[in-house]
């Protein structure tokens, strides 16, 4: 009863826009992993909603809408999203907390800042959110839970937290933390999250004893996971199919569909290396024509082809029963678009991929070429409507990964979208 979507490659691949889609059968909506160092943006009526914590599948009004174990919630955040979508006519009655999410807490936003500084030339390229360290404390098991900042302990551990982490900030030279400030603001966001916070664990498998259709939602993506991704260019999280089970409490035997999210080419934001980025002319058209800057930080991201080496390393390790490729109207503007089917590593050809840093820093890309020049596509809603060029594009891509592109999309808004 349940369908996954996850980010195929390093995230920013539209995943929203197929939440969007499918949580229109579904009766939840899951987010489990990953904390506001993600984005996921969807166009309604014109008017686009950028969601860094809540799942998107909120839009949906019939949808129930969990933020799993797995995630780690700045509560100042996430009461902004609770108001801008009250300020939009949506009804927030509809969310739920999970009692076992951590909190991210200002300490943590400092330490993040001061651990990349010190990097220095080494720096990871983080969004300096906080996520990290609240993980770190959650395995150092320090860390506070949406259970304890609602109970009268928060106080408690909210103090013994600052004590230590200001031994830190002052041991590096950097500003400790008030305290009686921080105490003072954010017990008032207890009072106002308390209602949204239950057991979602129980309630999910509520749901799935009564057959009710569930939709977990994946932030960030697979090159990006912290066991499987590039490290230590990663997040802090799981965003495979293994978050799933540890970010939410659902076990493998309730999973039906997982849907991989690509986009038609690839990018990347922040550091770590990246086989098929183009540092040219072609790839800055391509962040143009496909506005690519970060939901959450705004940064331009890395532009390049994609990358079916690393898709197959995605589709191997998730199990992905199906794709779904956005910005087909983007990559369509070009004369030509390329795809890397394998990589030349030390003279030989390699069609594995590898976490490696040596492999991944010093393999080339093999490229296939296709005809771009697609058109207007947007008003496409069959798959036999698509131009040959496009047809011909979509049909290799299947055949190196044996897997069916089941969605694509052909422009921004929520219905630009061929479901096959």
């Amino acid at each position: 009863m349940v369908d996954v979507v996850l980010g195929a490659f390093y995230g920013d691949e539209g995943k929203g826009k197929i939440i969007d889609y499918l949580s229109k059968d579904s009766k939840y909506a899951v987010r489990f992993s990953g904390g506001n160092n993600a984005g996921h943006t969807i166009e309604v009526d014109g008017k686009k909603f950028a969601f860094h914590l809540i799942p998107s599948g909120i839009l949906n009004k019939n949808v129930k809408a969990i933020l799993g174990n797995g995630v780690v919630i700045d509560p100042k955040v996430l009461i902004e999203e609770i108001n801008n979508l009250k300020e939009n006519g949506y009804k927030v009655d509809n969310l739920y907390i999970s009692d076992k999410a951590h909190l991210i807490l200002p300490y943590h936003i400092e330490l993040d800042g001061m651990y990349e500084d010190i990097r220095k030339e080494r720096k990871i390229g983080t969004t300096k959110r906080g996520i990290g360290p609240a993980y770190c404390d959650k395995y150092e098991r320090c860390g506070i839970r949406m259970e304890d900042f609602i109970s009268k302990n928060f106080k408690e551990y909210l103090k013994t937290n600052v004590e230590n982490k200001n031994v830190i900030l002052k041991a590096f030279g950097y500003e400790e933390i008030d305290f009686d400030k921080v105490y003072n603001e954010y017990k008032e966001y207890a009072k106002i999250l308390k209602p949204y916070v239950c057991d979602t664990t129980t309630m999910i498998h509520k749901a799935l004893k009564n057959n009710e259709k569930i939709l977990c939602e994946g932030a960030q993506a697979t090159l990006l996971d912290i066991d499987f991704g590039s490290y230590p260019y990663v997040t802090s999280s799981s965003p495979t199919i293994g978050g799933v089970s540890t970010g939410a409490g659902i076990g493998s035997r309730y999973i039906n569909e997982v849907y991989g999210v690509i986009k038609a080419y690839s990018s990347r934001v922040g550091e770590g290396p990246y086989v098929t980025e183009l540092k040219d002319e072609i790839g800055d058209k391509i962040r143009e024509l496909g506005h690519e800057y970060g939901t959450t930080t705004k940064r331009p991201r890395r532009c390049g082809w994609l990358d079916v080496v690393a898709l197959n390393y995605a589709v191997m390790l998730n199990g992905i029963t199906g794709i779904a490729m956005n910005h087909l109207d983007t990559i369509g503007k070009l004369d030509k678009i390329k795809l890397c089917v394998a990589y030349e590593y030390k003279g030989k050809k390699e069609e594995y991929f590898s976490t490696n840093m040596d492999f991944l820093t010093n393999s080339k890309p093999i490229y296939e070429e296709f005809d771009g020049n697609f058109g207007d596509i947007s008003k496409c809603k069959t798959y036999d409507s698509l131009p040959e060029n496009a047809k011909k594009y979509i049909e290799r891509i299947e055949e190196l990964t044996n897997t069916k592109i089941k969605f694509i999309g052909t422009g921004p808004g929520r219905e630009d979208i061929i479901v096959r």
